[in-house]
């Protein structure tokens, strides 16, 4: 778990520093990615894919966590307007899935069978914690793993 979060770490600071290559290491050529907010916030799918440099919205996360053994979410919120979740997932040092949530209140929950039962695990993995935007309305999504 922690050798993913210190590669999304690594994504993070070679982005602000516009390592596009560093960035291009990290990423699987076959990248599997899902948005959800308003279509002009795709920033860092627009970065990742080149049609915007690094500068044009700044990905400074608030909070870095990895859940289980291949997700790292990372929260970040840029003033009262601008509020995101990234959700990365990794396999063999590659990132090889990323959801981006935009102006979005996410809640993760594990939904795998409890391993000697046919019970549902419906624990909560993470939750948002925008500490500065409680007041603000938002949607919410669950993301079942």
């Amino acid at each position: 778990m922690q050798i993913n979060k210190a590669i999304v770490e690594e994504l993070y600071k070679a982005l602000s520093q516009g390592q596009t290559e560093t960035v291009a290491g990290l990423l699987a050529s076959d990248l599997e990615w899902w948005f959800h907010g308003p279509p002009k916030c795709q920033h860092m799918m627009r970065v990742l894919t080149g049609v915007s440099c690094c500068n044009e919205f700044t990905f400074e996360p608030r909070s870095i966590s990895a859940i289980g053994d291949d997700c790292v979410i990372v929260e970040g919120w840029e003033g009262a307007q601008a509020y995101w979740v990234h959700v990365w997932s990794l396999k063999d040092g590659l990132i090889t899935q990323f959801r981006e949530y935009f102006n979005t209140w996410l809640t993760v929950k594990d939904m795998r069978p409890w391993e000697f039962g046919h019970e549902i695990n419906d624990s909560t993995l993470w939750q948002s914690q925008p500490r500065d935007l409680y007041e603000r309305s938002l949607p919410g999504l669950m993301l079942a793993i």
